[in-house]
C-alpha cells in the first residue's frame, strides 16, 4: 500500500492518502464539517474536483456529471479516483462552498453550559 499526499489547491491543505482509498475519502479524513459525501458511487456529482497534477487511477463515474471533456480537463468526482502519485487538485462544483469556506466562520461547537447558537430554548 502506498500513501500519497493531495494538495487541495484552493484551501494550501495537504492530506495522507493511500491508493486504497479514494480521495473523497481522505479529504472526509480532514476532519473538516460540511463536506458534502453524497453518494460515493459516481453517480450524484457532489464531489468533482480537478486534479491539476498527478496520476490516479479512474472508475466509473456518471457521464451525467462527467463528460468527456470535463475528463480531458482533469475534472472527474474524487470519490472514484484513487491516487497514483502526489496530487494537486482544485475543488469545484457543489462541494467548493463547504470545503474553501474559512474555518473561522464555522461556528464553535456548544459546551456543556452554552446553548446552540440560534437556540431560543435557552433564555
Amino acid at each position: 500500500m502506498q500513501k500519497f499526499t493531495i494538495r487541495i489547491e484552493n484551501t494550501g491543505e495537504h492530506y495522507a492518502c493511500t491508493d486504497k482509498r479514494s480521495v473523497l475519502e481522505g479529504m472526509v479524513a480532514l476532519g473538516r464539517r460540511g463536506i458534502p459525501v453524497g453518494c460515493r458511487q459516481g453517480g450524484c456529482g457532489v464531489c468533482k474536483v480537478q486534479v491539476l497534477e498527478g496520476q490516479y487511477v479512474r472508475r466509473v463515474m456518471s457521464r451525467a456529471h462527467i463528460s468527456p471533456e470535463d475528463e480531458q480537463n482533469g475534472c472527474v468526482l474524487s470519490c472514484r479516483i484513487y491516487p497514483a502519485s502526489d496530487l494537486r487538485v482544485s475543488v469545484i462544483g457543489a462541494m467548493k462552498k463547504n470545503v474553501c469556506r474559512p474555518l473561522a466562520s464555522l461556528p464553535p461547537p456548544p459546551t456543556m453550559n452554552q446553548p446552540r447558537q440560534g437556540d431560543s430554548s435557552w433564555q
